[in-house]
């Protein structure tokens, strides 16, 4: 079992060190399987044979991109942001000033939520929103760790327990389809409708550091220099403006953008396919004359090349878990796990949880940490006689552990290049320290309970 071990370690190291993560999941897997004596060849052979097993996904995930930049070319987000900061700069004079931060945080919360299903359009929605706000935060004299937790608890929360859009992969393409994947040979299979409920309770656990970050650790008031911040640039530049501001947009592009969102809703619900229901959304934009049909090579190649680095992850990481099962020492790793951690569930719980947070910091993506841990983490939950729905809670919990807190994270990395285009807020001090006491201690607390309970 040494060269399991070995490769983990590298991969986590190597990551740790910034060395970039798919080169790191190479490095790690032809570790392990030298160490195995698999050979060089044997370790290629099996690295390139798990390769496919990440293509859907990543696929999905350049089909997500190329419809986000399409649908930032309609104006529709500029439109929403422009209206929403118009309504609380209104409102920021007023003398309700908790009902004016009251609404300010639902409504980036609900941002960061609508980003990962309803317009799925990521993380690219910060930069519209965010640089804008900052001098209503300033008069509020809001704290922007506060934000920081807002918009990760939207972006992380969200795909843990909704299955639409990248909640979807998340749930579906990748967490359940692993641990059917690893779990075929023991006869152990779960339903992709047991999902959601297990991950509930984790998810509270991250509502409750919210709770926390909101009404506790950060309600006091504090003080930021008003910042002159040139105009922030916008993913959809090519958007004219009036003299106040406002975004110029036809009502039909309005009208056919939002009807483009809500058939790729509909069709990624009905199909389950978000490679589906993105190619329809993004038809419906070019014929809908969105941008023009010589452009459409340049949208879809750029919004390709956004989600590129996850999707190249993700393939990486299916390739690592390939390697891992190839050496046939995961029979080994378990059995010694058995012996060293007893019968005790709840310790084997706690030290699955563990190991899985340690590794996600350093990937930074809870979605490419699912095919290293399932392929260990199956057979231990069997062995240690874990129910469906709490193999399903370790094993989503112990992925996602980590994003919220992990400083290569898309859901720390976003928030930050909104907060701090003024040069005020510090990447690790307010955002990653924040979401990890906030998010990723809940998420060891309620997943080792939802382990025990379910």
């Amino acid at each position: 079992m040494f060269a399991i071990l070995a490769a983990i370690g590298v991969m986590f190291g190597l990551s740790l060190a910034r060395v970039p993560v798919v080169f790191a999941l190479i490095i790690g897997a032809v570790t392990g399987g030298l160490l195995a004596g698999l050979g060089l060849q044997g370790t290629l052979e099996a690295f390139n044979n798990g390769l496919g097993g990440g293509a859907q996904i990543a696929l999905a995930y350049g089909v997500l991109g190329a419809f986000a930049l399409a649908l930032a070319r309609s104006g529709l987000p500029d439109l929403l942001a422009y209206k929403l900061i118009t309504a609380l700069k209104g409102d920021a004079t007023a003398k309700a000033r908790n009902r004016v931060k009251l609404i300010l945080f639902f409504t980036v919360a609900m941002a960061a939520v609508s980003s990962q299903n309803v317009l799925p359009v990521h993380i690219a929605f910060i930069p519209v929103l965010i640089p804008p706000l900052l001098s209503v935060f300033n008069h509020l004299k809001l704290d922007r760790r506060l934000i920081t937790c807002l918009l990760t608890f939207g972006l992380v929360g969200t795909y843990m327990l909704v299955p639409v859009g990248f909640g979807a992969i998340f749930l579906n393409d990748i967490l359940g389809s692993n641990i059917n994947n690893f779990g075929k040979d023991y006869g152990f299979q779960i339903s992709y409708d047991q999902i959601p409920a297990a991950m509930a309770i984790p998810v509270l656990g991250m509502f409750v550091g919210l709770l926390t970050a909101i009404f506790i650790s950060y309600r006091k008031p504090r003080e930021y220099k008003n910042v002159h911040i040139e105009a922030s640039a916008s993913i959809a530049d090519e958007i004219d403006t009036d003299q106040s501001g406002a975004p110029k947009i036809a009502k039909f592009t309005l009208y056919m953008a939002a009807f483009a969102v809500v058939a790729t809703l509909a069709v990624q619900l009905y199909s389950e396919s978000m490679i589906l229901a993105g190619l329809v959304g993004v038809s419906i934009l070019s014929f809908a004359g969105i941008f023009k049909w010589k452009e459409a090579d340049d949208v879809i190649i750029s919004g390709m090349r956004m989600m590129a680095l996850v999707g190249f992850i993700m393939i990486s990481a299916q390739g690592f878990a390939s390697v891992i099962e190839a050496t046939n020492q995961v029979p080994a790793l378990v059995e010694a796990s058995v012996q060293w951690i007893g019968n005790s569930q709840a310790l084997a719980a706690f030290w699955m949880l563990l190991i899985g947070l340690l590794i996600t910091l350093g990937i930074g993506s809870s979605f490419s940490t699912v095919p290293i841990l399932a392929i260990i983490y199956v057979p231990l939950c069997i062995q240690f006689g874990f129910s469906p729905a709490a193999t399903i809670a370790i094993i989503g919990t112990a992925a996602a552990l980590g994003d919220a807190g992990s400083p290569a994270s898309d859901s720390t990395l976003g928030p930050t290049s909104g907060l701090n285009m003024d040069g005020q807020h510090d990447h690790m001090k307010d955002s990653v320290i924040p979401t990890f006491i906030h998010f990723n201690i809940p998420l060891m607390i309620f997943g080792w309970i939802a382990a025990m309970v379910l």
